[in-house]
């Protein structure tokens, strides 16, 4: 056994990682969620995408196209695995999910061509009581693997807004309305921009966004997500 295999087997023992989709013990060559939820998570097909992009984005031409790995199931594992990336502190979920984002649509985001990478931003007031935004680390397990840069600063939220959860379309829609505003506008223009999120629903929060942006003479708009619901 090598000194670096003993010593992630020391830190294990110590420190037992477990999978947060179903709180089993990881295994020490294990990644960030075990073998058995990633098997049991059903993989966003082609042809969904191109359905819920019609459905979602389509109308408004404002986001280009758009990538995400899961369809969310409630009580299910991923349910539970991003339960515990926004509320548990579970930051290395992001960076996975982020690393695995790219390396399943590798070929199309580098068709894109993109500049920049921006996480959907969280108000100051709820990511001051979260204590973080879940979606910078998504962005950033991209950035590790992709070389593309991250430029979270571009895009703020001025308006708080009430959680989007038990909303229709519509009040999501209205809930979101203008809750966004570019920064440093002038950096922004003729940019190809990624915008991230760890669920996409109805898609009116990444509208929102891509709106703001767009105003600014952004180029094309791009969205990325774990899961779509």
């Amino acid at each position: 056994m090598n000194f670096i295999s003993l010593k992630n087997n020391l830190f294990d023992f110590f420190l037992p990682r477990f999978c947060p989709g179903c709180n089993s013990k990881l295994e020490i060559d294990s990644g960030t969620v075990c073998s058995e939820c990633l098997s049991a998570m059903h993989r966003v097909t082609q042809t969904r995408l191109i359905y819920e992009y019609d459905k979602k984005f389509a109308g408004k031409k404002l986001i280009t196209d758009f990538i995400s790995l899961y369809e969310f199931e409630k009580g299910k594992e991923l349910q539970n695995i991003l339960h515990s990336f926004k509320y548990q502190n579970r930051f290395l979920i992001g960076r996975y999910f982020g690393q695995l984002l790219y390396s399943s649509f590798k070929e199309k985001i580098d068709l894109w061509k993109i500049d920049f990478l921006i996480a959907v931003p969280l108000h100051h007031l709820k990511k001051a009581e979260r204590g973080y935004n879940q979606s910078d680390y998504i962005v950033k397990g991209i950035s590790s693997v992709s070389g593309i840069r991250v430029k979270n600063f571009h895009l703020r939220r001025q308006r708080y807004t009430e959680s989007q959860t038990t909303k229709t379309k519509t009040e999501r829609m209205l809930n979101m309305a203008d809750a966004f505003k570019p920064k440093k506008v002038k950096q922004l223009i003729n940019k190809r921009i990624l915008l991230v999120d760890d669920v996409i629903t109805t898609g009116a929060t990444i509208s929102e966004c891509a709106k703001a942006l767009s105003e600014k003479g952004v180029d094309k708009i791009f969205a990325a997500s774990i899961a779509i619901a």
